[in-house]
């Protein structure tokens, strides 16, 4: 005898998960046709009844897509937002913007959890946070697919529901140092965030250590400083390594907001960007490029970054497959960096 099936033991017989499952069953246009007819002989064959109640409760779900930011302030992710509201409006989705503050007491998966009940999301865009330690069923309980994007993935890529989309951070500042290095500098040193903050970002001091030991090249903790995103900190982190040592020509900075801080840090003792000492930032935003100097970077591809996050939700939406994807990043070479 069968025992009573339930909505995830017919996603499990048909290769889908609970999110297509619950598509069909309330007659939503955006499955693809074979799925939903696969979909529809095994529920026949097995005489599964819907429960009216979870029928009624996914009935009320909006034409709207969440877009979570973790922080309050970022130029970096505002920007993708701007694409990211673009792309879900070609599909005819409204789109919700929920700002995460870093200093929030609640986990980043908690409040993804209660923004797409509260607000009966179709779908939801992650920009940034930490996703690293979440479990499978917290995700899988929600029945709405999730894209992260700029966020750290490594626990949830087992979940059928998220797909994401981002860099390399680690290689990424690799191979920036080393390109540093190939410019002759060997006196480099790194704003970098705090060890606590668990981020893309702190991976990058990960990047600039190897690219250190690879070349030879002595770690030296006089010329690592701690900043937390902000110009203020960028700028007090640059005071701090220039109190404590003269012989540093470069200086790698984990965001561009923090490498204009530093910069301005320099300008006001007197000193000059770059003949005394070069920048490189990390981002590519746009305040970068229009400073005084401009600010070399590690540029991040947000147009793409947005697009994909889009493209990779509506394809989970329609019962596709989950994706990961990593796209590459490009050195930009401006005023604030010199040739040794």
């Amino acid at each position: 005898m069968r025992k009573n099936m339930n909505i995830k033991d017919i996603a499990k017989i048909s290769g889908v998960g609970v999110t297509t499952v619950s598509r069909v069953i309330n007659n939503h246009s955006d499955v693809k046709k074979e799925t939903r007819e696969r979909i529809l002989k095994i529920i026949d064959e097995y005489n599964y009844i819907p429960n009216n109640s979870a029928r009624n409760l996914k009935r009320t779900e909006t034409k709207t897509i969440g877009v979570l930011v973790k922080g309050v302030y970022n130029p970096f992710f505002s920007r993708i937002v701007r694409v990211i509201e673009m792309e879900i409006a070609k599909h005819n989705y409204a789109m919700i913007l929920h700002y995460n503050p870093k200093d929030c007491t609640s986990s980043d998966t908690n409040v993804a959890a209660e923004l797409i009940k509260e607000k009966k999301l179709s779908g939801l865009v992650c920009l940034g946070g930490n996703y690293d330690l979440c479990e499978n069923h917290q995700i899988e309980a929600l029945e709405t697919p999730i894209v992260l994007c700029s966020a750290v993935v490594s626990g949830c890529t087992g979940s059928a529901l998220i797909s994401s989309v981002g860099i390399d951070d680690n290689e990424a500042a690799y191979r920036g140092v080393k390109k540093l290095i190939e410019l002759g500098h060997r006196e480099i040193g790194m704003i970098r965030i705090k060890d606590d903050d668990i981020s893309g970002c702190q991976v990058r001091y990960d990047g600039y250590i190897s690219a250190l030991k690879d070349s030879n090249i002595g770690v030296n903790e006089d010329y690592v400083a701690v900043g937390d995103y902000s110009f203020e900190s960028g700028h007090q982190a640059m005071n701090q390594l220039l109190n404590r040592s003269s012989k540093i020509s470069v200086v790698f900075v984990a965001t561009d907001i923090m490498a204009i801080g530093a910069t301005r840090a320099i300008l006001e003792k007197g000193l000059r960007v770059p003949e005394d000492i070069s920048i490189l930032g990390f981002d590519g935003i746009d305040f970068a490029e229009y400073y005084m100097p401009s600010i070399s970077t590690i540029k991040q591809p947000v147009g793409l970054l947005g697009e994909k996050s889009v493209e990779l939700l509506f394809e989970l939406m329609k019962g596709g497959e989950k994706n990961h994807y990593k796209l590459d990043t490009e050195f930009i070479a401006r005023e604030s960096l010199k040739t040794m």
